[in-house]
């Protein structure tokens, strides 16, 4: 017997085995996979791209760090000005999870409780939403309605009057719409969860809920090099008929495409059990706001310079020295602002020359990550003048204080746009990628805005990225866009569940009741 012979025998009586365990694999992880697909190209989303903008002018203003004195803040995560439904606020984060804090910048009076305010007029804006408000909560914990995966903590729920179930979760540290909830999609991420990643199986039994998964899924990948390899050995001169001819003609197509999902999603399935995911997620270390520091509104003509400012914050530089960051407006009256050339002031320029506004172009931006910003200044809080500081430098300083040993940077990139390293969940940009050598060996995401670490991913673990960014999701197809990439990974997912897992069974079935019949 010739060795194609015994292939041919070898991998038909194996695909026959695994027909049953593959088939019903295939339509548990293919349909609800598509959940996801469908989620992502027709899911709920925000209505209005740009965030609320206020040019701020902060001339005659209290004192800041007067007015946070006399609240009783003598140090601060972060400090920074935000419209409000009003007019330009100081907003004050003093802990990670806590509401953030809110005064005017004229009087120095506090607005007691305005987070939830802010969260419902950020919500209303990002939605043009109308309706009354059904209830408002502060989420400190992740859950099954707002998982993990959005990453951003604490959010407001700000859920609206209707049938529809509407809820918008809002970060006001970010001023950014994290989620959109309503009651259809709440039940396809219920369905996701529970057919795609099993997460209803208790954290006791993770190993079991490994080994099963890793089974199931594996016996696609067999399936796929088991009908390759039948493909090969068994070489046919007209196509058979019915479903048998269209079974083998699909699996000259979708082949190779059922061993990338399987394989990439076995990869990362136990990379995550050996890694348990979690929020990587740091505030800055807090500043001091002793007396004196930042007069802002002393010198506020000379700190502007007729620049178009859209936002100011307080930071600390490479020294501890104090500094004021302003966000500049996109647009003509920025070119002459002095700012880090070649990196911050590209990406800017670029997205200021259009802003999406349809439903379909603002669903694009959010997934690519175009930012509505633009260039940043740093400025002496002593002089009132412009420093050299580049943003470059500062994230490499705040990288340092997170990483806390000492290591070779060995690259430093802005990140404009979501990709493999930084995904989607992540909602911050920009950001500045730090790349540390050994023994750190790992890149950190830090937003020079507020000093806080966005993400870490050690050197491991990215290979495992790029497989399931590249493999499972088929990222490969970039140059398509996100929403022609999805339907492209939602018709091959179809055209697997009806040819290979429907046609499949059906013959398989048919196969055993001819041998129950002819016992």
């Amino acid at each position: 017997m010739s060795i194609k012979t015994r292939m041919a025998r070898w991998s038909f009586s194996k695909h026959q085995w695994l027909a049953l365990v593959g088939g019903i694999s295939l339509l548990i992880w293919g349909l609800s996979g598509l959940t996801h697909v469908w989620l992502v190209l027709f899911g709920p989303q925000q209505t209005v791209f740009m965030p609320p903008v206020q040019p701020v002018n902060l001339a005659g203003s209290r004192p800041v760090a007067q007015t946070l004195a006399a609240a009783g803040i003598d140090r601060a995560i972060a400090v920074r000005t935000v419209p409000g439904p009003d007019g330009t606020l100081y907003q004050v984060t003093t802990a990670p999870l806590a509401p953030r804090r809110y005064f005017d910048p004229a009087t120095g009076a506090e607005r007691v409780g305005h987070d939830a305010v802010q969260a419902e007029y950020l919500a209303r804006h990002y939605l043009k939403e109308k309706r009354p408000v059904r209830e408002i909560t502060l989420q400190t914990v992740f859950d099954d309605d707002y998982p993990w995966v959005n990453r951003l903590l604490p959010v407001w729920r700000v859920s609206f009057a209707g049938d529809d179930g509407l809820v918008a979760y809002v970060h006001t540290e970010t001023g950014s719409l994290a989620a959109v909830n309503t009651r259809s999609k709440a039940v396809q991420q219920r369905l996701f969860r529970w057919l795609h990643t099993w997460d209803w199986f208790p954290a006791q039994a993770e190993w079991v809920r490994v080994a099963i998964v890793t089974v199931m899924v594996g016996s696609l990948a067999a399936l796929a090099v088991t009908g390759m390899m039948m493909l090969v050995a068994i070489r046919r001169a007209r196509r058979l008929p019915g479903a048998a001819g269209w079974h083998r003609v699909s699996g000259y197509v979708l082949a190779l495409p059922l061993l990338m999902f399987s394989l990439s999603g076995i990869y990362h399935l136990v990379q995550f059990a050996l890694e348990p995911p979690v929020s990587q997620l740091r505030m800055a270390r807090p500043l001091d706001l002793s007396p004196g520091r930042f007069a802002v509104e002393q010198d506020w003509n000379a700190i502007a310079a007729g620049r178009p400012v859209r936002a100011l914050s307080l930071v600390e530089g490479p020294q501890g020295q104090p500094l004021y960051r302003l966000d500049l407006a996109q647009g003509p009256a920025m070119m002459g602002a002095e700012h880090d050339h070649g990196t911050h002031d590209h990406a800017s320029h670029g997205a200021a020359q259009a802003m999406p506004t349809t439903a379909s172009a603002i669903r694009k931006a959010r997934f690519d990550g175009v930012q509505p910003g633009g260039a940043s200044v740093y400025v002496d809080a002593a002089t009132a003048k412009a420093v050299p500081l580049a943003d470059r430098d500062l994230a490499r300083v705040i990288a340092r204080r997170f990483a806390g040993r000492a290591a070779p940077v060995t690259g430093t990139t802005l990140v404009t746009r979501f990709g493999t390293d930084y995904d989607f969940r992540n909602k911050r940009l920009p950001v500045w990628k730090v790349d540390f050598g050994a023994p750190v060996n790992a890149s950190y995401f830090v937003d020079t805005a507020t000093g806080a670490l966005a993400d870490r991913v050690e050197n491991w673990q990215k290979p495992e990225r790029w497989v399931f960014s590249f493999i499972h999701k088929w990222n490969f197809l970039f140059p398509l866009g996100k929403l022609s990439l999805n339907a492209v990974v939602g018709g091959a997912t179809l055209a697997l569940i009806a040819l290979m897992a429907g046609i499949g069974l059906w013959l398989d079935l048919r196969r055993r009741r001819r041998m129950r019949s002819t016992t």
